[in-house]
């Protein structure tokens, strides 16, 4: 069982600070996979993270699986930074349907990067035609594509 919230949320505090401390002259982003990225944007919605310059998510928790709702994402419109959600078609804990009209509302506008096929760990189906090693690489160039102009700017 995880630790509960306000423990993660200073855990990831600590990280973001550590980060800091250990290459003060690199371009800063936090997220994470699942409960570390919603966590990370609890963090970053309660009180702002200092030089981070976004916000990556690969596959945001939005709900239990089998219970939709978007609950568990009103306070991304508290964050006030870039955000990237990677999601799959197939993912149980993030119905597109939900997600979609929730970042709608936040500013600044996120980017959703929506993966054809995959699950909440972003498998694929062998009949889709790709392997998991394609989706990792859609990932890795999405990321990119995204982080890329965020880390050139100027803080």
């Amino acid at each position: 069982m995880p630790d509960r919230a306000p423990v993660l949320v200073q855990t990831v505090r600590s990280a973001v600070a550590e980060a800091i401390s250990l290459a003060p002259d690199l371009p800063l982003f936090a997220g994470g996979k699942s409960m570390g990225g919603r966590m990370t944007s609890t963090a970053a919605s309660v009180e702002a993270l200092p030089e981070l310059r976004g916000l990556a998510f690969f596959g945001f928790p939005l709900h239990p699986s089998g219970r939709d709702s978007s609950e568990r994402g009103t306070h991304l419109a508290d964050v006030g930074l870039p955000m990237l959600f990677l999601q799959g078609t197939r993912d149980k804990l993030a119905n597109l349907e939900l997600l979609t009209p929730l970042l709608a509302d936040v500013e600044p506008r996120p980017t959703l990067h929506i993966v054809q096929g995959a699950d909440h760990g972003f498998h694929v189906l062998k009949r889709s035609g790709r392997t998991d090693e394609d989706v990792l690489d859609e990932l890795c160039d999405a990321f990119m594509e995204w982080v890329g102009p965020l880390a050139a700017m100027r803080p």
